[in-house]
């Protein structure tokens, strides 16, 4: 008998064992926290009360509320948020609790009863919507702090509850409403926007909103489905049909946002109301092109051509738009060749289709394929030319492949062996430098696409052509394309190659891909130098500059583009005209403190005529006949026939130091040719 009663001892204990394991959910908690209780507590207030209670002020009475736990944060897809609602089924109000605490439903469970001990809490606003949180000790209202959860949230006794899902259609979620923010919402007859067809649900790491259409709302912006990118169900696929959504009600500012607890609560597998039938996969029947075979369906020399056969290109991504200096396009590339694909879509990269290294499949079916100043491009259609693909018709052309990301292989050339067949290739060039005239410059100037100059050590040249809104940093450390200087040793380029009305061009993804580090040709490095603008001036108006006019009735002006404003002067009105005109900075200035002095400006030349000339002088009359001027030798533009800026490079203003300086601009026409010259941005630096 001693014996069985220590046989059944030690089974007591391995029962208890077990079961305090069953408690575990996937090894994520050691030991199970006993500071959360059970208990049964009587509610003082509804939920109705307490969202009508002060905000911004802790709570001293002793309330409680109570309510059941709507939400799970069991996928992920929920972040240090508790939802709870007035009643399992039908509820008439919600709530939104923000806690500093993760893992809610290991001690929350979906469907628990729970109370709400209100003392040391109070109510607040986060994205213009009220919810439950806490002071901190500045008095700033924010997130419960996890120590306080299992003292002031205490779940029920009794067992789980079934949350049945209030059944609403999309045009009833609305401010009148609002009290059910924090409920379970069913919505029927529900689909995913048509732009968001076989997109997954969020790119890992990062949220993104996916539209809800259903037959009373068909807008894609104001009613999302917000998901996280580190849900366990982030990288599936959006069902693509039609049928029955689940998800928490909530809002920010004035976009209502359902969150989905389980990806397995949504049933959206039916036709679809616009028709639209989305396979996400490539027709296995369909033949299968190259790059250069894709190319050789151009046809036209002016207008794009349509491909009508059922044809498919698998290629790997090259470049895409990480950093902004490729804006709503790519590149793939094949052994054949590369080719530039235009997508009206942002944020390409977040998209695990068109991520760098993996293989892209493109229905080629009804999209173009045109010359763009030269380079072939797929693409859209717009207004004649070869366009962008819009976005609802996305899920029709591009497919993942299941094919692992691989490295992205450089094809090495040389600037004098560059060939058309090079163009859309992903290539690299060995002992590159900047040239003397774009030492010291930053990537881009301004906001706008910016061309610098590269040289080989034989004297060849290209150009590198860099968005200035391109990011080569990161979210906490940005490093804009027009704050960061170029290197100013000679190094590899790793690029895509560009071709614009027969330039190459090569343009950069990531810093990384021009380290510009060892002695230049000539054996020298210079140091990468600080620059602090002396004068600067992006021409809002002329008051910085006196404009005189010498010959002709035409003058400088100042003239707005798509925001941008500048100085202009053309001779041309009806008929050229012959002028001689002058803009001289209208006060001196004192080059003093620095090491080394540029002058800088943007220049734009459109129509035939005489160039602009740029002058300096240290001793201006007032009259430029009777002034001594020494005319400098800035880099222009020499395309008349389209808008482009080109900049002057940095104008070496050594023999100045120490003195005080004019700088004028000298325009010329004639009656027989007249241009339009522009100039912005003038800048005297200093360096050290």
């Amino acid at each position: 008998m001693k014996f069985l009663s220590s046989y059944i001892k030690l089974l007591l204990v391995i029962l208890s064992a077990l079961l305090l394991t069953g408690c575990v959910h996937d090894d994520k908690y050691g030991t199970p926290d006993l500071s959360y209780q059970c208990g049964d507590l009587k509610a003082t207030k509804t939920l109705a009360e307490l969202k009508a209670m002060p905000q911004d002020q802790t709570f001293t009475t002793d309330d409680v509320v109570e309510g059941y736990v709507s939400s799970s944060d069991e996928t992920g897809n929920i972040y240090k948020y508790l939802y709870i609602q007035d009643k399992p089924e039908n509820p008439t109000q919600g709530l939104v609790i923000s806690v500093d605490a993760v893992s809610t439903y290991a001690n929350f469970p979906q469907g628990s009863k729970v109370y709400i001990k209100l003392k040391g809490l109070a109510m607040g606003k986060y994205g213009d919507f009220i919810q439950l949180g806490a002071m901190d000790a500045a008095n700033v209202f924010g997130r419960i702090p996890e120590k306080m959860v299992p003292t002031n949230i205490v779940k029920s006794c009794t067992e789980k509850a079934a949350i049945i899902p209030k059944v609403m259609t999309l045009a009833e979620v609305k401010p009148a409403n609002d009290a059910l923010v924090g409920a379970l919402i069913q919505i029927n007859n529900a689909e995913f926007h048509a732009n968001t067809l076989c997109l997954q649900y969020a790119p890992d790491g990062t949220s993104a909103d996916r539209g809800l259409t259903d037959p009373t709302h068909t807008a894609a912006t104001t009613k999302v489905a917000r998901n996280s990118g580190y849900a366990t169900f982030a990288t599936k696929t959006l069902p693509s049909g039609n049928g029955k959504f689940v998800g928490i009600l909530s809002k920010f500012r004035t976009t209502y946002q359902f969150y989905i607890v389980r990806d397995t609560d949504l049933e959206m597998n039916g036709p679809r109301l616009d028709k639209k039938v989305a396979p996400c996969a490539a027709d296995p029947n369909a033949s299968k092109l190259t790059v250069a075979q894709a190319k050789a369906i151009y046809k036209s020399a002016t207008n794009p051509t349509l491909i009508k056969d059922n044809a498919t290109l698998t290629a790997k991504v090259t470049a895409n738009d990480q950093t902004g200096n490729l804006f709503k396009y790519l590149y793939v590339e094949d052994a054949t060749g590369g080719i530039r694909i235009n997508i009206n879509m942002n944020d390409l990269y977040l998209d695990k289709r068109f991520q760098v290294g993996r293989m892209l499949t493109v229905n080629l079916k009804d999209l173009y394929i045109g010359d763009k100043d030269g380079e072939l491009q797929l693409g859209g259609l717009f207004n004649g030319n070869v366009g962008q693909v819009e976005l609802a018709d996305t899920y029709k052309h591009f497919f993942a492949n299941d094919t692992p990301i691989s490295a992205v292989t450089a094809t090495e050339r040389t600037i004098s062996s560059l060939t058309t067949a090079d163009v859309g290739k992903w290539i690299k060039i060995k002992d590159l430098q900047v040239t003397n005239a774009d030492l010291w410059k930053n990537f881009a100037d301004g906001t706008s696409d910016t061309n610098r100059t590269l040289e080989d050590c034989s004297g060849n040249k290209i150009i590198l052509r860099t968005n200035g809104r391109a990011d080569f940093g990161t979210k906490d450390e940005p490093l804009l394309a027009n704050n960061v200087q170029m290197d100013t040793g000679k190094g590899d380029v790793y690029a895509v190659l560009q071709i614009f009305r027969g330039a190459y061009q090569l343009r950069i993804t990531k810093l990384r891909d021009i380290d510009l580090d060892n002695p230049r040709c000539d054996g020298t490095l210079p140091p990468k130098m600080k620059f602090t603008a002396i004068f600067e001036d992006p021409f809002a108006d002329l008051t910085k500059w006196n404009a005189v006019s010498i010959t002709g009735t035409q003058g400088w002006r100042t003239q707005t583009i798509s925001g941008n404003t500048f100085a202009v002067i053309s001779g041309f009105q009806g008929g050229n005209f012959a002028n001689e005109d002058w803009l001289i900075s209208k006060n001196a200035v004192e080059l003093t403190g620095y090491d080394k002095y540029f002058l800088s400006f943007d220049n734009d030349k459109r129509f035939a005529g005489n160039d602009i000339e740029t002058y300096i002088t240290e001793n201006y009359t007032g009259n430029p006949a009777t002034t001594n001027w020494v005319k400098l030798n800035p880099t222009l533009d020499t395309d008349e026939g389209a808008y482009g800026w080109a900049n002057s490079g940095n104008i070496d203003l050594a023999a100045y130091a120490g003195k005080k300086i004019f700088v004028a601009f000298k325009y010329t026409s004639t009656t027989s040719a007249a241009a339009t010259w522009e100039i912005d941005n003038v800048k005297i630096s200093g360096a050290k």
